[in-house]
């Protein structure tokens, strides 16, 4: 029986949305872009959107972690996507009707071949037992990161499984408007996502490290709560994104009571993202390896013993970290 790992992977947007075309100079790339209305959708209503916890929407490749060989594991996301035939006749479909409804998959045929320890999304429609095409035709799913990987080195740059460490940004646990760069156990973050940042994700928005010092962090969904969130209306939160520091992140995730997530990017309000000067990178940062770095003997040129001999040294930004190993010992 096929496992389920985390979380809503398609998150419904705040607003009500409608799509327009894009001018002809970028429509090759990407045909159309989706708005968002005044207008707050019935999704968001009914999860009490109100009452729901406001979060940065951080700009990486998603990960989750869950057990794999009898120890925590991190793991990639990879979607199980349908073949060629079946893509082209999911296309013309699509394209027929104006949308995927209706649409017959044949579940055992149509699809690409993906690894035996691969295991499908939570949240995603069953049907018949077996995970279900979401919208776009993709299965979303996730495979375990294996400590050698090459296809995903940079996920392994920030996990020790001999330790059974994550290497985690998160707020400051003592100064309220500081980072904190430590490593935290796998096990603390069992059944949850996270996101990968850093020099070789999505063009690295956030400036971290340099091509021959990559630098890589796991941020955990939801860590960074929006303290001063603006009204739930268009106005005041086009407002807040476009004309304060603390407005500068990707979007907003809004967490709810009953698990549900709500989202807001940029580019639904036709903000530009990414930034020159994101709010993530203007806060200073410090490296907490307290205990660590006399508990562990972390792998030389590694990320864990880079930042396990800067413990305890304090950033302006996460910009000023370079990751030069070789210049520490």
């Amino acid at each position: 029986m096929s496992r389920l790992g985390s979380v809503q992977q398609k998150l419904p947007c705040l607003f009500v949305t409608r799509v327009t075309e894009e001018p002809s100079a970028k429509r090759e790339r990407q045909p159309f872009k989706v708005l968002a209305t005044e207008t707050i959708s019935q999704k968001a209503l009914d999860v009490d959107i109100y009452n729901a916890i406001p979060t940065e929407k951080v700009d990486g490749t998603c990960c989750y972690i869950t057990t794999y060989k009898g120890q925590p594991y991190l793991w990639a996301r990879l979607d199980r996507k349908p073949n060629k035939q079946a893509e082209k006749r999911f296309k013309q479909f699509v394209y027929s009707a104006g949308n995927s409804e209706g649409f017959t998959w044949n579940i055992e045929e149509d699809f690409r071949v993906v690894p035996e320890c691969w295991i499908p999304a939570k949240e995603i429609e069953q049907r018949n037992g077996k995970p279900f095409p979401d919208e776009n035709g993709h299965i979303p799913g996730w495979v375990p990161v294996e400590k050698n990987s090459k296809q995903y080195c940079w996920h392994t740059s920030v996990v020790d499984y001999e330790f059974e460490l994550a290497l985690v940004l998160k707020p400051h646990t003592e100064e309220a408007g500081v980072l904190e760069i430590s490593p935290m156990p796998l096990s603390h973050f069992s059944e949850c996502t996270l996101e990968l940042i850093g020099t070789n994700i999505n063009a690295n928005p956030y400036g971290l490290g340099s091509k021959k010092h990559p630098i890589h962090l796991l941020v955990p969904h939801g860590i960074f709560q929006i303290k001063k969130v603006p009204a739930l209306n268009h106005i005041d939160i086009m407002a807040w994104l476009d004309g304060c520091k603390e407005g500068k992140i990707e979007g907003i995730v809004w967490h709810c009571a009953d698990g549900s997530l709500i989202k807001l990017h940029r580019h639904h309000l036709g903000l530009p993202w990414p930034l020159a000067d994101p709010y993530l990178i203007s806060q200073p940062v410090v490296v907490d390896f307290r205990g660590a770095k006399y508990d562990y003997n972390f792998e030389p040129n590694t990320l864990f013993h880079y930042f396990s001999k800067l413990d305890g040294q304090r950033f302006s930004s996460l910009r000023d970290i370079m990751g030069d190993y070789d210049q520490i010992s």
